[in-house]
């Protein structure tokens, strides 16, 4: 074997260690820190809030109104890393766990990627647990099918605590 094969043979090895070394820092960052939660381009801001109005302005949304005033229009977080944080209800399920794509997005330990789904049916909301791990709790007790929420309901997923609120 020449010299120059043996110095490229320990040049390629020294980077390959090196690339080792760097993706295990990698790993341990991500590790330490957690997932790094980017906020959403099409966040439900203001903007969503006035979508409906003009609907309604139009006529097309009148029972929007009633729904209102009957029953709950957003779902707080009421304890955890994200309280203060509010969702607006819609026609739409809301996907809660640590997903990116999931429409709350916590960032916990305890919950899951997908660990649990409010949704409205009939004019009602309902929380489902979606096979989580350390389970989905309404008012301390355990469920493990489709359960009726009302508003102040306390739902516990992880560390985190959501309500429905009017």
């Amino acid at each position: 074997m020449t010299d120059l094969t043996f110095t490229l043979l320990r040049l390629g090895y020294l980077v390959l260690l090196w690339v080792f070394v760097l993706s295990a820092i990698g790993v341990l960052r991500r590790d330490l820190y957690g997932t790094k939660i980017t906020p959403r381009r099409g966040k439900r801001s203001p903007k969503a809030e006035q979508a409906p109005a003009a609907p309604a302005q139009s006529g097309a949304a009148a029972p929007e109104p009633p729904r209102a005033s009957s029953g709950p229009n957003r779902l707080v977080v009421t304890a955890g890393p994200l309280r203060g944080t509010t969702v607006p209800l819609t026609t739409s399920s809301i996907l809660i766990g640590r997903a990116p794509s999931c429409t709350l997005v916590l960032d916990d330990d305890y919950s899951s990627s997908r660990h649990a789904r409010i949704f409205p049916q009939h004019g009602s909301w309902f929380v489902e647990d979606l096979g989580s791990t350390n389970g989905t709790y309404v008012e301390e007790q355990r469920i493990s099918q489709v359960t009726p929420l009302g508003p102040g309901t306390r739902v516990r997923i992880g560390q985190s605590v959501v309500e429905l609120q009017r």
